[in-house]
């Protein structure tokens, strides 16, 4: 309380100091002191009543016999204002500027300081300085704009802002078809320290004005870049981390301000950048935006995604600082929608989306299958967000499964604690017969992927040799796939065989060492051996790949592939 009291006083001397030194008598002394907010002023009754009309009624209808205070808390401006006016009362000159001139205006409204109660009075004033000097240019326009924010809405009742917008509207229509100076886009940067609401305004008019969409785009990309910078334009996410923001630190004023930024997106679908477009999303992720403001970019996004980049896809699937996983249900949404849109398309088209692919899906599979590689290493991702991401593709999208091998190979090794079920379930997005040779000789000698797959790539190399078909042949893919399924059943039998043989001999053997029986005893010992010995032998006959090559349990990760790689697809 005493601070405060302390600050009160400090601002009643200023005042009257200042008063002081521009009150042009001092012969005679001051009947009225007029308060404005915690600043006071003492003046004479009589030099303000000569201007304002409004001072002149309360002195009247006053039921005081003699009023000496008067409380102008609310004058728009306040008391910087209010000291202006008063100035103006008593003659004194003072600047008139862009950025005080609507609060004077508004001022003089306020304390009926019109043309009509006194000739060449205030109001008249300050519109002639409007209309001949702050609304000549679009710098002083917006200037005037800027300032009316907190005089509404009487700035708006006395045509302030209308005039404003009208005047940026025009100038800047004409800026953008014929530049006055450089860079072209300078008007854009001068609108973007405006409130939303008059920026609004304002592309509102110059699409009434016939603006081009990309000229208006242009100007909402200068807008939020500059009002949400930290949010739009630190794409490595340096500047943030996942705590930098509360609702006491303004995250509420900026979610309202990327939902009225995305209400202002012209309708065209290609009216922005698809990088662009991401970086909004990912700021309306973060700030946890209203379901319309994130489906309306999700679906714009999505018309245009076959100019995405693995780049655009990655901003949507981090955090600001990089270290953890985003939800991904916005990326699994973008694909989905555009992979829809194309079926329609084909349908539409009179073709059938199963036999052939257009060249903007193929397009999206393959940066979608880089993409997959980039995350999968984050081991927070579960099997089924990978293979929901992957399975959206449609397989004819995909040429070769190559980038798609090198996704899961990837995840498999950074998640190793997977059991063969949980890897089966990884590779079941992939069809081996549509990896390249290099990739099938790596998935050959691949250890993280289940015996299935290997077989799968051993049984199609080996197909090919006997039928003596290309690289693009897949005639014989059905009875590959057939022939692999019976065999992953044979082996998967003769490995279970095998590890109760092991476990058998392990017992033996323990009680062998266990036994302190005579010489007689041992001969049925090795009769049992022989015995297993002989058992051994018989199952072994199950192994289909006793006399081959394609036992892939011995095989390194490092084994030399015989042919040149043309790529790599392994992260080891």
């Amino acid at each position: 309380m005493a601070s405060s009291s302390v600050k009160g006083n400090t601002r009643l001397s200023i005042a009257m100091e200042r008063t002081g030194q521009w009150v042009f008598s001092q012969d005679i002394p001051t009947d009225v002191v007029v308060a404005v907010g915690e600043a006071h002023f003492s003046l004479h009754k009589f030099m303000l009543v000569a201007k304002s009309n409004f001072i002149r009624k309360l002195i009247v209808e006053s039921t005081e016999a003699d009023l000496t205070r008067i409380d102008l808390t609310d004058i728009p401006g306040g008391a910087e204002i209010f000291e202006k006016a008063a100035k103006f009362c008593y003659g004194v000159n003072f600047e008139i500027t862009v950025h005080n001139v609507a609060a004077l205006r508004c001022a003089a409204e306020y304390l009926q300081m019109t043309d009509k109660y006194c000739d060449n009075n205030l109001a008249g004033r300050t519109e002639d300085f409007l209309s001949q000097v702050a609304l000549s240019s679009l710098s002083g326009a917006v200037a005037v704009l800027k300032s009316c924010y907190h005089l509404l809405p009487m700035a708006e009742d006395l045509y302030i802002v209308q005039k404003c917008v009208e005047v940026i509207s025009s100038k800047a229509c004409n800026e953008a078809n014929y530049p006055s100076r450089s860079p072209p886009n300078w008007w854009t940067e001068e609108l973007s320290v405006l409130d939303i609401g008059f920026f609004g305004k304002i592309m509102a008019a110059m699409k009434n004005r016939g603006a081009k969409t990309l000229t208006l785009s242009g100007a909402l990309i200068t807008y939020a870049e500059r009002s949400l910078r930290d949010l739009v334009r630190d794409h490595s996410g340096s500047g943030l981390r996942s705590g930098d923001f509360s609702e006491s630190d303004g995250s509420s004023r900026q979610r309202e301000l990327l939902e009225s930024i995305v209400g202002l997106l012209p309708s065209e679908k290609a009216a922005f950048p698809i990088h662009f477009l991401c970086c909004l999303l990912r700021s309306a992720i973060y700030l946890k935006t209203s379901s319309p403001c994130k489906n309306e970019l999700e679906k714009r996004i999505s018309m245009i995604l076959e100019h995405v980049t693995v780049d655009d896809l990655l901003v949507l699937s981090f955090t600001y600082d990089g270290e953890r996983l985003f939800d991904l249900e916005s990326v699994r949404r973008i694909i989905s929608g555009f992979v829809e849109r194309e079926k329609s398309v084909a349908v539409f088209n009179a073709g059938d989306y199963k036999d052939v692919a257009s060249v903007s899906l193929q397009r999206v599979a393959k940066t979608v299958d880089a993409y997959l590689g980039e995350i999968a290493t984050y081991p927070e991702l579960i099997i089924s967000k990978f293979n929901g991401i992957a399975n959206i593709i449609p397989k004819v999208a995909r040429k070769v499964d190559d980038d798609l091998y090198r996704a899961i190979d990837i995840y498999l090794k950074a998640h190793p604690n997977l059991d063969e079920i949980e890897r089966e379930k990884v590779c079941s997005v992939m069809d081996p017969l549509k990896l390249s040779y290099e990739a099938r000789v790596h998935a050959s000698q691949n250890k993280r992927l289940p015996v299935q797959i290997v077989l799968h790539a051993l049984y199609y190399d080996q197909l090919k040799l006997r039928s003596g078909m290309d690289d693009r042949s897949t005639q014989d893919a059905a009875m590959t796939r057939t022939q692999v399924q019976a065999d992953v059943s044979l082996v998967k039998e003769n490995e279970a065989l095998r590890s109760e043989l092991t476990k058998m001999k392990l017992y033996i053997s323990d009680m062998q060492k266990n036994s302190h029986g005579t010489s007689s005893m041992k001969a049925p010992s090795r009769s049992k051996g022989t015995f297993f010995s002989s058992v051994s032998k018989t199952l072994g006959k199950l192994n289909p790949f006793r006399h081959g090559s394609k036992d892939t349990s011995n095989i390194d990760d490092g084994v030399d592939i015989t042919k040149p790689r043309r790529r790599r697809f392994s992260i080891s």
